[in-house]
């Protein structure tokens, strides 16, 4: 609530809004075949398989066996993080605007877009990365090369407030890049009827970082492959194809020492914790619908251009 002077009073804790509850997920089973005695076994008893599944060994049923169950916050992200579409990151701020008066100015902007936007003729290229992959210098070179529209996730329009989210909860903060890429999608629409659209970081890069900062522990406990926390919001523009920069962690390293440039929290992290930037990139492979094209940017900036413009014309009419 606000305070009667009409200062901004603290934001409720990080537990309240990160993690309402922890849902309790069970697995499909699988069948899980033991090991068969051989030394001793008769003929009949080598061959026996029940007709509903089971295998005798050794007296005993070999039944189903539950799938491992998945981290306990899993089910829970597309309500704490990874947004599945516009209305659910919207009612995050909406419950916000008493305590974040920058909330209900992202929100003006966001109901200025149509709710449904559709992609012109021209195509749209999404262009992720980790920081210090060479993001912002292949992004700038491939819009020039193409005299195409280089846009920004998060817009400029709501980059100014950037820092008051950063410093939210997890949930808030994600909630406003989400709506950020609607914001995006809009102006996406519009610019894809008159020239080829470049994109610096969409919906891949909001929703990874979401996934890998959730979900604690190794990669082992990051949802399976093909989860549906890794497909596309059904309600966000989606882009022709989206490329993804890589480079070792020793190049990136010393590309982010030579920058010199303030970190942002995730960037830090990123830097320290090489179990987070593991799962970061593992999260970014996984994306589908549409997936990630990989592309090695460690080699000269002409060399990477020439292969992103590549990429680009064997998958882009």
């Amino acid at each position: 609530m606000c305070k009667a002077d009409g200062k901004r009073s603290a934001a409720p804790s990080t537990g309240v809004w990160a993690r309402a509850r922890l849902g309790k997920a069970v697995g499909a089973p699988r069948w899980v075949r033991s090991r068969r005695r051989v030394c001793g076994a008769s003929p009949g008893e080598a061959s026996a398989l029940q007709p509903d599944g089971e295998e005798p060994l050794g007296g005993e049923r070999v039944g189903p066996a539950p799938e491992p169950k998945l981290h306990p916050v899993v089910p829970d992200l597309p309500s704490a993080g990874v947004f599945p579409h516009r209305e659910a990151a919207r009612a995050v701020l909406e419950a916000c605007t008493s305590f974040i008066p920058e909330a209900q100015a992202v929100l003006d902007l966001v109901d200025q877009c149509p709710e449904q936007v559709q992609k012109g003729r021209f195509p749209v290229i999404v262009i992720e990365g980790l920081d210090a992959t060479g993001k912002t210098t292949v992004t700038q070179s491939v819009s020039d090369s193409l005299k195409a529209v280089l846009l920004k996730s998060p817009p400029s329009c709501i980059s100014q407030w950037r820092k008051t989210f950063d410093d939210e909860p997890t949930i808030i903060r994600r909630a406003f890049y989400s709506l950020g890429n609607y914001i995006v999608a809009s102006e996406i629409a519009k610019e894809s009827t008159k020239s080829p659209v470049i994109v610096d970081r969409y919906w891949h890069s909001t929703a990874t970082y979401a996934i890998a900062t959730e979900v604690s522990g190794g990669l082992q406990h990051l949802p399976p492959v093909h989860h549906p926390i890794y497909q596309w919001p059904r309600d966000l523009l989606k882009p022709d194809l989206v490329l993804l920069l890589t480079v070792s962690p020793e190049e990136r390293m010393q590309r982010i020492e030579g920058r010199g440039m303030e970190k942002t929290r995730e960037e830090a992290e990123l830097e320290t914790d090489s179990i987070f930037r593991q799962k970061v990139e593992v999260c970014y492979q996984r994306m589908e619908n549409p997936g990630c094209h990989v592309v090695d940017a460690s080699p000269s900036r002409e060399k990477v251009l020439q292969m992103v413009l590549s990429v680009i014309q064997n998958n882009c009419n």
